[in-house]
C-alpha cells in the first residue's frame, strides 16, 4: 500500500492576506489586459491575440460540430485542449485566455506554497511567487492566448503532491502534462530516482531550512513500491487518454498531437542553432547522421543533471529544461515560459546575489536575445538576407544560456564546491555538451559550403520576410 503523508499543519491553515493580495492583484492585472486586447484586435492592425490562439478556437469550434480538431490546419495538440475551449464558440471567445490566466494565478500560489513547504520565510517567498506572477513574459503570454501556463500550473502541481506525500495525485498531474506536451517526459527519469528507497528521507530533507550537508546525496536506492506505482499511473494516465483519442481521431491524432513534435524541423528562423542547417538543407530531409548528431548533446545532457540533480528535484526539472530548450533542434520564444515557472523554486536555494554576478546573468541572457531579435528584426520586417548573422547570433545566445545554466549551478547550495571554488562537474559538463553542440553545427555549416551551398536568402524559396513571426 502506498502510503499518503499528510500535509504538515503549518501549511493546512488559511493562506495569509499578503498572498490573496498578490494573487489578486495579478488576478486584475491579467483581466485588464484580457479586456484590451479584445479592444487591440478590433481597432488596430497589429493584433494583440497569439495566431496559435485562433488555431485553437477553430480546432474547439470542429469539436463542437463533431467533427476532428485536425481539420484545423496547423493545430498540432491534444484534443484536450480543443475540447476544453469550447466554450470560445459559444459567444465568449476570450473564454480560453481567462482559463489560461487562470492557470498562471494557480502557478503563482503554487511557486509560493512550494516555497513555503521547504522553510523559506514569508516575504521570500512572496517574493518568489511576484517573480512569476509580474513577470511582464509570462503573464502577456497567457493573456494572448498561450496554453503554456496549463502545464506550468499542472508540473507545480504534481510537485506539490509529491512534496505533501500524495504520490497517486502528483502521478495523475504528470500523466496529464505529458499529455497535453510532451517535453515533461525528460522529467522521467529524475523522478522516478528521486522516488528511490532514500524517497522518505528525501520528502523529510525538503522542509529543512538548511541545505544537506556534504555526503547527504547518498546514492540512489533501490525502486520503491512508491515509484512503480507513480509510473503505473502516470503511464495509464497518458496512454488511456492517448488511446481514447487515437480511437476517434486516428493516425491523424498520433502525427500531429506526438510524432509531429518528435521529428519536427524548422527551416524558419527561430533561436536554436540548428536553424541554419535545416534552412541551408531545407529541400532534403535531415540524414540520419544529422538527427544523431542534433539528439546526442542533447540526451547526454539530460542523462547528466538527471544523474546529478536528481535528489534536489525543482532544481534538477529547471536544469534540464534549460538545457532542453537551448539544445533543441526548434526553439521558440514561447519555450522560456518552461523553466520560468520553475526559476522562483530554486531562487531560495541559491547563494548566487544579485549584486553583481546574478545581475550579470540577468544582463548576459537578456542581452543575447536581445541580440538575436535585432537581427531578426533586419529578417523579418525589412527583408534583408541576414540569416547567417542570425545563425550566429543564435550561437552568441546558446552560449548565453550555457553559461548561465553553469553559474547557476555553481553557486547551488544543494552542490558541493570543489576545491579552490573550481567548477562542479554538472557544470563542466554543460560546458562539454555545449562546445560539443556548438562544433557540431560548425562542422555541418562548413560541409554545406563545400558543396556549394551559400548563407544568402536567394537560394530559397523562402523570400527573406516570409517567416513565421517569433518576435
Amino acid at each position: 500500500m502506498v502510503h499518503q503523508r499528510k500535509e504538515p499543519s503549518a501549511f493546512r491553515e488559511r493562506p495569509s492576506w499578503n498572498i490573496i493580495a498578490l494573487l489578486s492583484s495579478a488576478a486584475v492585472i491579467r483581466l485588464a489586459l484580457i479586456a484590451y486586447g479584445e479592444w487591440q484586435d478590433r481597432h488596430m492592425l497589429v493584433k494583440y491575440t497569439d495566431i496559435d490562439y485562433l488555431v485553437f478556437t477553430d480546432a474547439a469550434s470542429f469539436v463542437a460540430a463533431g467533427k476532428s480538431p485536425y481539420l484545423r490546419y496547423t493545430y498540432r495538440y491534444s484534443p484536450l485542449l480543443a475540447y476544453i475551449l469550447v466554450p470560445n464558440t459559444w459567444g465568449f471567445p476570450a473564454f480560453g485566455k481567462v482559463v489560461f490566466s487562470m492557470a498562471d494565478i494557480l502557478t503563482g500560489w503554487l511557486t509560493y506554497t512550494l516555497v513555503r513547504l521547504r522553510g523559506t520565510s514569508e516575504t521570500a517567498s512572496l517574493l518568489c511567487a511576484a517573480a512569476w506572477l509580474y513577470n511582464p513574459f509570462t503573464f502577456s503570454i497567457g493573456t494572448r492566448g498561450n496554453c503554456e501556463a496549463l502545464v506550468s500550473a499542472l508540473l507545480l502541481g504534481m510537485l506539490y503532491h509529491l512534496f505533501t506525500g500524495r504520490v497517486l495525485m502528483a502521478a495523475v498531474w504528470y500523466g496529464l502534462a505529458v499529455h497535453l506536451r510532451v517535453y515533461p517526459i525528460i522529467y522521467a527519469l529524475p523522478l522516478l530516482l528521486f522516488l528511490d528507497s532514500n524517497f522518505p528521507a528525501s520528502h523529510r530533507r525538503l522542509t529543512q531550512t538548511t541545505a544537506p550537508q556534504k555526503g547527504s546525496l547518498s546514492p540512489f536506492g533501490w525502486p520503491t513500491r512508491e515509484g512503480l506505482v507513480f509510473g503505473l499511473v502516470a503511464g495509464c494516465i497518458f496512454t488511456g487518454l492517448t488511446a481514447s483519442f487515437y480511437l476517434l481521431y486516428g493516425m491523424e491524432f498520433l502525427n500531429e498531437a506526438l510524432l509531429y513534435h518528435l521529428t519536427r524541423t524548422d527551416p524558419r528562423h527561430n533561436f536554436s542553432i540548428y536553424f541554419y542547417q535545416f534552412y541551408l538543407s531545407h529541400e532534403s530531409a535531415p540524414t540520419a547522421d544529422e538527427r544523431l548528431l542534433a539528439f546526442l548533446p542533447q540526451a547526454l545532457t539530460q542523462l547528466g543533471l538527471s544523474a546529478a540533480f536528481a535528489r534536489d528535484l525543482p532544481f534538477c526539472m529547471f536544469a534540464q529544461t534549460v538545457a532542453f530548450v537551448a539544445f533543441n533542434k526548434v526553439c521558440t520564444a514561447q519555450y522560456f515560459v518552461w523553466f520560468f515557472c520553475l526559476l522562483p523554486l530554486i531562487l531560495p536555494s541559491t547563494q548566487l546575489k544579485l549584486r553583481w554576478r546574478g545581475l550579470a546573468c540577468i544582463l548576459v541572457w537578456v542581452a543575447g536575445q536581445v541580440h538575436w531579435l535585432a537581427w531578426a528584426y533586419q529578417l523579418e520586417f525589412e527583408g534583408k538576407p541576414v540569416y547567417l548573422q542570425l545563425w550566429v547570433a543564435s550561437l552568441v545566445f546558446f552560449v548565453a544560456n550555457v553559461w548561465v545554466l553553469a553559474t547557476l549551478v555553481t553557486y547551488h547550495s544543494h552542490v558541493a564546491k570543489g576545491k579552490g571554488g573550481k567548477r562542479t562537474l554538472p557544470s563542466r559538463f554543460c560546458g562539454v555538451a555545449a562546445s560539443i553542440c556548438q562544433r557540431g553545427a560548425e562542422c555541418r555549416l562548413w560541409s554545406h559550403r563545400k558543396g556549394g551551398l551559400s548563407g544568402n536568402a536567394s537560394h530559397s524559396p523562402h523570400r527573406a520576410g516570409a517567416s513565421e513571426n517569433i518576435l
